[in-house]
């Protein structure tokens, strides 16, 4: 037997072998993909979003809703303290929940919770923080002590109420050309169906016939 023939044969089992040690093998290799993982990892910041208009009025609220109620913080006595506590009531409250949609539209969770309506809760706590602000505001300016920190917080309140009262202004606006929108998309599709189911009618004359 020549070396060639030797070497043939050697290069056969060879080959045989790792076929059949790949075939036994437990690491094969697969072809399911692969999914990616989600969880923490995948929470990114959307800067867009805080350049936006929306985005640029919630960090002005978070940051004078939080102002005012460090100033009414700062107060040491109160008689009555009634106009005191509820504006700090209004102020943590509004610096709390609007921080709180400010992060949630930041890391685009609303995107992954679609069941909730984020718009309509935004609006919600826009106007309403309008409104709280506003009166806790002139409660303060009637009940205070013309001390410095009182006069400070109530300024901020009229403030913040402004910034929250223009904000609930163009989110109704917005609001009010998405619901036109979608009207308008509607009756789009139904006049399009309706075509469509005329057009058949009318390539069938039987069923022309059935209803004449």
């Amino acid at each position: 037997m020549s070396r060639n023939e030797e070497m043939d044969g050697f290069d056969g089992e060879a080959s045989s072998t790792s076929m059949i040690s790949g075939a036994s093998s437990p690491y094969q290799p697969t072809t399911e993909p692969v999914v990616p993982r989600r969880g923490l990892a995948g929470i990114r910041c959307d800067t867009d979003y805080l350049r936006s208009t929306f985005g640029v009025f919630k960090i002005i609220e978070v940051s004078l809703a939080l102002i005012a109620f460090i100033c009414i913080e700062t107060v040491k006595e109160c008689s009555p303290c009634g106009g005191l506590y509820f504006f700090e009531f209004v102020s943590c409250s509004a610096f709390a929940i609007t921080g709180v949609l400010l992060v949630i539209f930041c890391v685009n969770f609303h995107m992954r919770v679609p069941q909730i309506n984020w718009n309509l809760t935004d609006l919600v706590n826009t106007g309403l923080s309008a409104i709280f602000f506003f009166i806790s505001s002139i409660v303060l300016a009637v009940l205070n002590h013309r001390t410095g920190a009182e006069i400070a917080a109530a300024v901020f309140g009229f403030m913040v109420t402004a910034v929250y009262s223009f904000n609930m202004y163009l989110a109704v606006k917005k609001w009010r050309e998405g619901s036109r929108q979608q009207n308008a998309r509607q009756n789009s599709e139904y006049t399009r169906a309706r075509t469509a189911s005329r057009g058949e009618a009318e390539t069938r004359p039987e069923i022309v016939r059935l209803e004449a």
